[in-house]
């Protein structure tokens, strides 16, 4: 009897030491991932037993490669081990959604009709995550009515988002009235979110997505000039640099000023997942042999792989 009860303290504890894993064992692969360092992180991940937290770090660092499979089935198991975590669910909606954008119309179905649902979940688990609200906002305005989409919907998230995040609440209601045609309601609200987010360069991005969009190509370079100056009162805009550059590159106006601001955010102290430095350094790259700098073109290639060895778009890299 004693020798079956010490057998089932043990048992008990080793499932406890799996669903759970010490933050500070964590907290260097989650540096490494808001760092860039794919490749790092994966090593440090690796080494842990798994729990909840590390399988959604690791579904993380692959969604930050664009691995989508390998993203979600991380992600899955982050939810089988903890399916009362809102941000298990937030990413494992991410993950399927850009799984879906990269499949079959069979497919794209089924995992599109699986991302709202997780959306939903994650907001119904912590109704003031301001991210899952505008994910499943962004999901509503963007998605067809057959799995799952509708404006009405993503109208009745705005209430709710306006006591968490008032920028976002705007953004959400132009996102709205965008996929409505009404682009005059839409550019209003992205002009209100400037002037009250907490962090008005990112607002300014977004603003300049919007016109690069609809092709209005000298609002958009004037958008990004003031989401830049902007970002140079801010320590935290790291990522609205990023934007910026993407904004700027993707319309092919000034680009010598997107690679300054993707120098300026490699170089900075506020890289994050949501602009990894690997993909920095690519998108710095193609700029760069844009420009006519093609050795500089490869040194950003080769400082990608440095971070994340096998990520695919540097790989592709030919100048």
């Amino acid at each position: 009897m004693r020798k079956a009860l010490k057998m089932g303290l043990l048992l008990a504890t080793l499932a406890t030491a799996v669903a759970q894993t010490p933050k500070d064992a964590l907290a260097p692969a989650k540096a490494a991932l808001q760092d860039g360092e794919a490749d790092k992180a994966l090593s440090l991940l690796s080494s842990l037993p798994p729990s909840a937290e590390s399988r959604n770090l690791k579904c993380r660092v692959f969604f930050t490669l664009e691995r989508w499979d390998e993203a979600t089935g991380e992600c899955e198991q982050a939810v089988h081990l903890d399916s009362q975590n809102a941000v298990n669910h937030l990413w494992l909606g991410r993950a399927l959604g850009e799984k879906a954008d990269n499949a079959s119309f069979m497919a794209a179905y089924s995992l599109a009709k699986r991302t709202r649902a997780e959306f939903e979940q994650a907001v119904i688990l912590d109704p003031h995550n301001a991210e899952a609200i505008a994910d499943l906002g962004e999901f509503y305005t963007s998605a067809p009515g057959v799995v799952g989409g509708g404006t009405d919907k993503a109208e009745r998230l705005v209430a709710q988002m306006e006591k968490i995040d008032a920028a976002r609440a705007h953004q959400l209601r132009g996102r709205i009235a965008e996929s409505r045609k009404d682009l005059g309601t839409a550019e209003q609200e992205y002009k209100q979110a400037i002037t009250v987010g907490e962090h008005p360069s990112f607002e300014w991005m977004t603003l300049a997505s919007f016109y690069r969009k609809h092709e209005r190509w000298t609002d958009m370079e004037a958008a990004v000039q003031s989401g830049y100056k902007a970002a140079q009162r801010d320590k935290h805009a790291g990522v609205a640099l990023y934007n910026g550059a993407s904004i700027l590159s993707r319309g092919h106006i000034n680009l010598s000023l997107a690679a300054k601001m993707l120098e300026e955010y490699l170089t900075g102290n506020s890289k994050t997942e949501e602009a990894p430095a690997f993909e920095a350094h690519t998108r710095l790259a193609r700029i760069k042999a844009q420009i006519g700098d093609v050795p500089g073109a490869w040194q950003e290639r080769a400082a990608a792989l440095q971070l994340a060895h096998d990520y695919k778009p540097a790989l592709a890299l030919k100048f």
